[in-house]
């Protein structure tokens, strides 16, 4: 696309990212004061401005009267009363600045205007580019004729008045003032219509199709006396013909002959349409030939007529042969005639005689026009040529020719159904360029161009975007959304379209609810998708097959096949007769589940209800055998299917393939693929997946990537399930050439979490060198698949050594690889790389996901980071995001389902201030959850801990057991819980965990010693808390015994000081999980194994620490303790949480201490 349509840059994003501050927006170039269009580009039709200071006004020098349209119309008075006012200077200047409605108020204001100069001036204005008169401007002007007695200029104005109307509205206005005008209703105003003027007044209402009124006006002209004529007669048929009304038109032929005059050319033309237009060709073809016996010749309208007639009921080859006996009638074909058979070969895809054809015309020196342009742009954009398409639209650029808004969507339509997005922006931009503006199905195809390419956050964006243009989106739009939303499977959003459809007056019908019902099956959230489908019956909205057939599937795929049956038996009795693919989804059910006497029962009702199965029918039943590797049975089924009409589809051969895969049959696999090929099937990106795993296992790796670059050959972008495969098998080989291979890790199922987890940087080396091997160079979409896989399994720096050698081999990262890495390093709570990677995206021009988004801003507000957590969010706001997605992304479905409360009110205002409107329904939605928010914000903050805790408990597991990990779960979270909320909401078996302090203590000073012995400074640390603190040993600690007195001092002095310096909880559990543990060290040992062997845990009387020595008073018990009035509430703010006592505090990280307890006693 560099270098075709000029001024684009070609690496530009077709969406833009960032919008412009005020200034920015301030240098956009303004509308010019004479109401034309400035040339603005579609970057700036996607910024909203940011501040609320106002737009630049226009710059007036014209002169420093023109301030006001009063002034302006006083000063034009003022001119227009000076002799030889045609001469004045200033004359020039004021005419770009006089538009209709001024020229109006000049001739309302000054009625006493002389008429001839008036008339005169008017003429000026006319001539002018910028002037186009309005029919209040002519009335006006008509009224100060007639007032003066000037009828002959008056009756030219009374018909340019009637011939200007572009609206039903103004012919309507016009009809008006001209029949109060005729009866002299309107005081002294009388002038009688003419002739002339009624014939014009009646083709113009026929424009429009507005017959009642026509009928009207012929029924004032008999009124009138005045007969009418050939060409009054004329209207009447032809208006009536083009209603395909042959009966009314019959009528009015009949006037003609009893008035004594004769039909003409265009009668006979009215009725040949008029036919046509019934779809009786044979009846128009009649009356053509008749015309010449009638003393009526053919004309060039005649013949495009009946051409027409003849095309649109398929009959181009009677069309064509009527096109080339226009020279014998002396009739040319014109433009009009080319283009009717350039259209119809076009629909009937014979786009090489439509081509021949545009050439042809070109040669005998008729120019194709915008239409014959735009009816072969659209037939080569359907044809795939779209670099043909793009040269034509060039080429009536160069001709001075005018595309339309038609023409653009056409060629936008081709670009975005070959996904490329960018080329169709492209396009946009030159459309708006060209002051052409966009409709409602321009935006429809771009927002259908980026759903199907799973872009559906760029989709909102356009919906913004029509919405800033007065575009209402119609049922087309929202159902395109909708199901974009569905198929990325974010059915939250795609529920609340649904509800912001009726804000706009838009009803859904079932296309926008079946795929909302699909999306809910394919989550397993079944029950949610029949209670949608439930409430369609409320709507009164009949469900049809597709929805019935939809909600089957979704039950058969959860194995609640007796409730699919149920709604099976419900399509009955609603009169909604099943179609072969809800047998299809219902025998393929029941086979899941082995219930096969069911199916086979199905299967005869199917036959007996007069359906034929189709060859997904045979391929449920072929791949059931295949998976019991009954080939025998299922080459039975397979010749079935073939001798009773059924050809074997690419799913059919792929089952077969599969399961000779898995038995190690390569040869038979082979076979298939030779099969397809001489069937004409041609295999799928599964199909040579299958395959490439098959080679994979047997160890035939360079067979695997032959098979590999067949498939990029066929024209398919492996995917990241291909990937998959081919690292699970270069990394099995290269444990087999280490020698350290792992038993039969090669042969298991394709488990893509187990392959990017065992996957080393060498490993992706390796691939690449391969495909290189065998001519395939790897691209951005293979770095894109295996950075998703490390990201996954948030291994950041393998992702990172990814995208450094991406950087080397000369390629960027694209926004997807960016895309996933900002939302590992949330996930792993790094979040200035993720803030870095942010800049750079949008640096580049990329959009960052909402999700990216969602995550950075609450990992922001959980970590306390209030302020950055906002400037993210004002950033996001500058970006080409819909207002509502955000809100219903990062406030709803982030901030308030975490319990944020406070959080998401402070954002709301931050949208507020930068002038990002919500929808009232969205609005209505965050006071609804924040309301239910805040009752659950205390307990929200307490989970937060929960899950702090189990990440950083877990972690300290795994250096001890990696084994057990699963059960730490259940145990940690009740634990901590009990210390961050309240203990009489835990169950009284699990108070007992009180009790477990000190042996946490244990486990706590153990790490602390193996980490200081790790460092070594063990005893210069020792040596100087000794100096601080003298503090003695309590003879309740399970520890004495295992640790000299003076390390136990020290042990419990830097604990202290540790937990009287932290006051978040939160920082006191991240401080002892960080200590690094040390299995091999003795004491440890010791302790876990003295741990392990006295399970007697002291009461709950005396589970916390005695008096120490050195006349310290003790901390208190923890909160909620039985016997004491503690109120201390951890799910305050930090701030909030210092301002309790400094043995708070020791109880807060005991807490953590008491995490640690857990991970020992759930290890041993």
């Amino acid at each position: 696309m560099n270098g075709v349509f000029r001024p684009f840059s070609a690496a530009r994003s077709p969406v833009r990212m960032i919008r412009s501050t005020a200034s920015a927006a301030a240098s956009t170039p303004l509308s010019c004061p004479s109401g034309q269009p400035s040339s603005i580009s579609v970057a700036f039709a996607f910024i909203r401005p940011l501040s609320s200071s106002p737009s630049p006004e226009p710059n007036s020098r014209t002169d420093p009267t023109l301030n006001s349209a009063t002034d302006l119309s006083s000063q034009l008075f003022s001119l227009l009363c000076q002799p030889n006012w045609q001469k004045h200077p200033s004359l020039r200047k004021l005419i770009p600045a006089v538009c209709p409605s001024l020229f109006s108020s000049v001739l309302a204001q000054h009625p006493n205007l002389n008429p001839q100069t008036a008339l005169h001036f008017f003429n000026i204005l006319s001539r002018a580019p910028t002037f186009k008169p309005s029919v209040q401007a002519y009335n006006l002007l008509l009224r100060l004729l007639v007032r003066n007695r000037l009828y002959g200029d008056a009756d030219k104005i009374r018909i340019l008045m009637v011939k200007s109307c572009e609206e039903a509205e103004n012919v309507g206005f016009v009809l008006g003032v001209l029949r109060e005008m005729n009866r002299g209703r309107d005081g002294d105003l009388r002038f009688k219509l003419s002739l002339r003027s009624y014939n014009v007044l009646l083709m113009s209402l026929a424009r429009f199709m507005m017959v009642g009124d026509m009928e009207s006006v012929y029924k004032d002209m008999l009124d009138d006396k005045l007969p009418p004529n050939i060409y009054t007669f004329n209207t009447m048929i032809n208006a009536y013909c083009k209603l395909g009304d042959i009966r009314k038109a019959h009528y009015y032929l009949g006037k003609i002959l009893t008035a004594g005059l004769r039909p003409d050319t265009h009668t006979f033309t009215s009725f040949i349409l008029g036919h046509c237009r019934n779809k009786d060709v044979d009846r128009a073809y009649e009356i053509f030939a008749k015309m010449q016996q009638k003393g009526c010749r053919w004309n060039e309208v005649s013949y495009n007529v009946l051409i027409h007639g003849l095309c649109e009921v398929n009959r181009v080859d009677e069309a064509k042969r009527l096109f080339l006996q226009m020279g014998d009638g002396n009739c040319s074909p014109n433009v009009r005639t080319y283009t009717i058979l350039i259209d119809a070969l076009c629909g009937l895809d014979r786009r090489l005689e439509a081509l021949t054809l545009l050439e042809e015309m070109k040669k005998k020196g008729c120019e194709p026009n915008v239409h014959t342009y735009t009816v072969v742009i659209d037939g080569s954009c359907k044809d795939g040529m779209l670099d043909k398409a793009r040269k034509l639209l060039l080429a009536m650029l160069g001709k001075g020719l005018v595309p339309n808004v038609v023409t653009y969507n056409a060629l936008i339509i081709g670009y975005c159904k070959k996904g490329m997005i960018e080329a169709a922006f492209e396009v946009f931009d030159l459309m708006e360029s060209k002051q052409c503006s966009p409709n409602v199905r321009t935006y429809n195809e771009l927002i259908s161009g980026f759903c199907r390419v799973k872009k559906v956050h760029k989709a909102m964006a356009l919906l913004s975007k029509m919405l800033e243009q007065k575009l209402p989106p119609d049922q087309v739009t929202f159902n395109l959304l909708v199901c974009g939303h569905c198929k990325e499977g974010d059915t939250e959003n795609a529920l609340r379209l649904l509800r912001l459809m009726e804000d706009y007056n838009v009803v859904p019908d079932l296309l926008t609810y079946g795929p909302v019902i699909n999306a809910l099956c394919e989550k397993k959230n079944v029950d949610k998708a029949y209670a949608v489908f439930n409430s369609l019956k409320e709507k009164g909205v009949k469900v049809n097959e597709v929805i019935y057939t939809a909600l089957i599937d979704g039950y058969c795929n959860v194995e609640r096949v007796d409730f699919a049956l149920q709604l099976f038996e419900s399509m009955l009795v609603e009169d909604c007769p099943p179609n072969t693919y809800t047998y299809n989804v219902l025998i393929n059910g029941l086979c899941k589940v082995k219930k096969l006497p069911e199916a086979s029962k199905l299967l005869e009702k199917m036959l007996t209800d007069g359906m034929k199965p189709s060859t997904v029918t045979y391929s449920i039943i072929i791949e059931l055998m295949l998976k019991e590797f009954e080939f025998e049975s299922a080459y039975r089924i397979l010749n079935l299917m073939v001798s009773l009409g059924c050809k074997p589809d690419v799913c059919t051969y792929t089952s077969f393939l599969l399961a000779y895969c898995n038995q190690g049959m390569l040869k038979e696999a082979e076979d298939v693929m030779s099969k397809m090929k001489e069937e004409g099937v041609r295999p799928d990106l599964m199909t040579y997946t299958v395959l490439i795993d098959g080679y994979g296992r047997q160890g035939h790796l360079n067979l695997a990537f032959d098979t590999f670059k067949s498939m990029v050959s066929a024209g398919y972008e492996p995917s990241h399930y291909t990937y998959s495969v081919l690292i699970k098998h270069l990394s099995h080989e290269k444990l087999i050439n280490e020698g350290g291979g792992r038993e039969g890790l090669g042969l298991k199922p394709i488990n893509i979490a187990d392959v990017w987890k065992i996957m080393e940087h060498g490993t992706a080396l390796d691939l690449f060198e391969k495909m290189k091997d065998c001519g395939v160079a790897p691209n951005v979409n293979t770095y894109n698949a295996l950075i998703t896989g490390l990201c996954r399994e948030r291994r950041i720096e393998e992702a990172w050594r990814l995208v450094d050698h991406l950087k080397e081999c000369g390629m960027s990262p694209n926004e997807e690889i960016y895309n996933k890495l900002v939302d590992c390093c949330c996930s792993m709570k790094m979040f200035e790389e993720a803030i870095n990677l942010i800049n750079d995206m949008l640096k580049h021009g990329y959009l960052p996901h909402l999700e990216c988004y969602k995550l950075l801003v609450c990992g922001l507000y959980d970590k306390g980071n209030a302020e950055k957590a906002k400037a993210t969010f004002r950033i996001l706001l500058r970006c080409d995001y819909n207002y509502d997605e955000v809100a219903w992304k990062v406030l709803i479905d982030g901030l308030l389902s975490l319990g944020f409360v406070d959080e998401c009110s402070e954002l709301v205002t931050v949208m507020e201030e930068c002038g990002c409107a919500l929808n009232p329904q969205t609005h209505a939605g965050i006071r609804e959850v924040s309301n239910s928010g805040l009752t659950r914000q205390k307990g929200s903050r307490s989970e937060k801990m929960v899950c702090y805790v189990h990440e950083q408990a877990l972690y300290s597991c795994d250096a001890i057991h990696e084994g057990r990990r699963i059960l730490l779960r259940q145990d940690i979270g009740r634990m901590v819980l009990f210390f961050a909320y309240r203990s009489n909401l835990l169950a009284p078996s699990i108070q007992v965990c009180v009790s477990m302090m000190f042996s946490a203590l244990a486990f706590v000073r153990c790490g602390m010693l193996c980490y200081f012995q790790r460092i070594g400074n063990r005893d210069f640390i020792i040596n100087k808390l000794l100096e601080l603190w003298q503090i003695g040993t309590d003879p309740n600690d399970p520890t004495v015994g295992f640790f000299s007195g003076r390390e136990w001092t020290v042990f419990a002095a830097l604990l202290k000081f540790a937990v009287s310096n932290i006051n978040n909880p939160l920082e006191a559990i991240a401080e002892i999980a960080a200590l690094e543990l040390d299995a091999t060290f003795e004491v440890s040992t010791i302790i876990m194994s003295n741990y392990n062997q006295n399970q007697a845990y002291p009461t709950p009387a005396v589970a916390y620490p005695a008096e120490p020595q050195g006349g310290q008073m003790a901390p208190p018990p923890p909160v909620g303790y039985p016997g004491t009035e503690g109120k201390v509430d951890y799910g305050q703010a930090p701030a909030a949480a210092a301002t309790q006592s400094r043995g708070d505090g020791f109880w807060k990280g005991c807490c953590a201490a008491l995490c640690c307890c857990c991970v020992l006693d759930a290890c041993f």
